[in-house]
């Protein structure tokens, strides 16, 4: 026979679904979080979000071009990670600041360690924290939002946690006329943004729901007013566009829910327990690290395949 056959690895079939169609639908996802920020906050927020955007796409262009890589930032998840670190900042960020979060996630968790699909933790969760600890008066220096009628507040979580100040209602907790970061705070922005997300198919609803729920009941055990707990900084931003990170998260639906109860757990024992208000981001971070013991326990077994 004249002809050749072909032989390769699987997959064999494809869907056409490439990244750069998950991250458009992911950007997609968090426009009504950026559309909710500059309502809330300002056109200021506005600027933050594309400096951000604007700095991860150029960081990760001039890496792969120094290095002599594939330039990826065609594939969208550069503008992904920059969107996602803006929306987790205090509207009032100095702009260099916002800058050199964006280098820290692109450069130093994520190209350095090979590129996308290879860094062990979600990006923009690690330049927060990070962030956090460099410069930790102006990350914790919040804006009061323009619809609220105020000259300064405290975030919900701060007022839980030391028992002063006045909580918003539960109606303006859940629209997001609150202090936080200013892609945080609307609750309804990120829940239709998250359920957009599962219609698509871009990510299941076990970590998102474990997550979710794990602080509800937690919190509900320890006597910490669940439904503020719930609606509070970062966990509907954390649970739906970061806990989900396919890199950094398992595959397998029991490994999700395990990462997703994981999270909650340690949310609450931070927001309880330790010196900061807010755990979400603490909790995202320490559980990529733990994925790939999550990946290896929770891995289904090859059809005949022996136990080791």
């Amino acid at each position: 026979m004249s002809e050749k056959l072909t032989v390769s690895v699987s997959p064999h079939l494809h869907t056409g679904v490439t990244t750069q169609v998950i991250m458009r639908d992911v950007l997609i996802a968090l426009l009504p979080a950026v559309v909710a920020s500059v309502v809330f906050f300002g056109l200021r927020a506005l600027l933050v979000e594309v400096l951000c955007v604007a700095v991860c796409i150029l960081c990760e262009w001039a890496f792969e071009k120094i290095c002599k890589r594939p330039v990826t930032v065609s594939d969208l998840s550069a503008a992904v990670t920059g969107l996602l670190l803006a929306l987790n900042l205090p509207v009032g960020i100095p702009l260099w600041q916002a800058a050199f979060g964006s280098f820290v996630a692109i450069v130093m968790v994520k190209q350095l360690f090979g590129g996308i699909g290879y860094n062990f933790a979600n990006p923009a969760i690690t330049a927060r924290i990070i962030m956090l600890v460099a410069f930790s008066g102006t990350m914790t220096s919040w804006a009061v939002p323009n619809l609220v009628d105020a000259v300064s507040s405290s975030t919900p979580l701060a007022i839980l946690k030391t028992g002063e100040g006045t909580l918003p209602s539960l109606m303006e907790m859940f629209l997001g006329a609150r202090d936080g970061s200013m892609g945080e705070t609307s609750c309804l922005a990120l829940l239709i943004g998250g359920v957009y997300l599962i219609a698509r198919k871009v990510i299941t609803w076990h970590t998102p729901v474990a997550f979710i729920g794990t602080v509800l009941v937690f919190s509900a055990l320890l006597g910490q007013q669940p439904l503020y707990q719930m609606m509070a900084g970062g966990l509907f931003i954390g649970a739906f566009f970061m806990a989900t990170d396919y890199t950094t998260s398992p595959p397998t639906p029991a490994g999700k829910a395990i990462f997703g109860i994981g999270c909650g757990i340690i949310t609450v024992a931070i927001r309880v327990w330790g010196n900061y208000p807010e755990g979400v981001s603490f909790s995202i971070l320490l559980m990529n690290i733990l994925n790939p013991y999550i990946c290896k326990w929770t891995q289904p077994k090859p059809l005949g395949g022996v136990k080791e």
